[in-house]
């Protein structure tokens, strides 16, 4: 079966054949036209001479680079649900660079990505590009690497901890103003409150919300404006999949969250 890249290449290499038909078929046509204002009637001869022969290759080339792409519409909704993945996991690692697929998302921290076969694209945090050639996408992770992070971690602290004393109301708010540590919040019910709105689940999933997580734990800020310091406890008793939250950092190791704490006094 042929790859994606391979194809992506084929059809390259196709336009570049026929660029460089239509290049010399210009060429031509310019000539042909100094010739006119010269009024030089053997250089017009000439030029004509090869004008049909440089029309057929192009004609030629046109016919090749139109055939070149292998895959039908069905086919290449199944390469990219069943084989894409791998081919791009396998590119991003002779480019040095980690992708990890987890629930159905491909995590190259600090960006997530998703394919999407039916739309013939790759939503990467949260917006959607049409690029699909394996070797243009990993350059594309890469260059987000290296850009300085959009997220504001402060903002997501300070929305954190208002859901905090949402949920925890009154014990937290009595332990704080005490100097003391609020109570330990699962996670998931600050994401419940985070997506309730019809439509934000879809928008902004669990792993979105677990590498916030990730960066507000490894970047910071600590502190929340009124000084509350988060922190990020595991449970103590056996925890469901579905009340933990998980991500791969850059150093490949795979964190689980749990809980939220905020605390007073250190």
């Amino acid at each position: 079966m042929t790859s994606f890249e391979r194809a992506f290449d084929d059809v390259e290499e196709a336009a570049a054949s026929t660029l460089k038909s239509a290049t010399d078929l210009a060429k031509l046509a310019r000539a042909l036209q100094k010739a006119a204002q010269d009024g030089n009637s053997n250089a017009i001869k000439r030029v004509c001479s090869r004008l049909d022969p440089a029309l057929g290759s192009l004609r030629q080339e046109v016919a090749n680079a139109t055939e070149t792409w292998p895959f039908t519409d069905e086919e290449e909704e199944n390469y990219l649900k069943e084989h894409y993945v791998n081919e791009l996991c396998h590119t991003a690692k002779e480019k040095k660079l980690s992708i990890h697929e987890r629930d159905g998302r491909l995590i190259s921290y600090p960006s997530i990505a998703q394919v999407l076969p039916g739309d013939r694209a790759v939503r990467i945090d949260r917006k959607k590009v049409s690029t699909l050639r394996p070797s243009r996408l990993v350059e594309l992770l890469i260059e987000r690497q290296k850009k300085p992070p959009r997220f504001r971690s402060d903002a997501f602290l300070e929305a954190l901890y208002a859901m905090y004393l949402l949920i925890s109301r009154e014990q937290s708010s009595t332990r704080l103003i005490n100097g003391g540590y609020g109570p330990v919040v699962p996670l998931a019910e600050v994401y419940k409150a985070f997506t309730s709105l019809p439509g934000s689940k879809r928008e902004y999933d669990n792993i979105d919300f677990a590498r916030d997580i990730y960066s507000l734990e490894a970047n910071g800020p600590s502190h929340t404006k009124k000084g509350a310091r988060v922190s990020f406890p595991s449970s103590t008793g056996a925890k469901r999949a579905r009340d933990t939250f998980q991500f791969v950092g850059p150093d490949e190791q795979l964190i689980t969250y749990y809980g939220i704490q905020f605390s007073r006094g250190e």
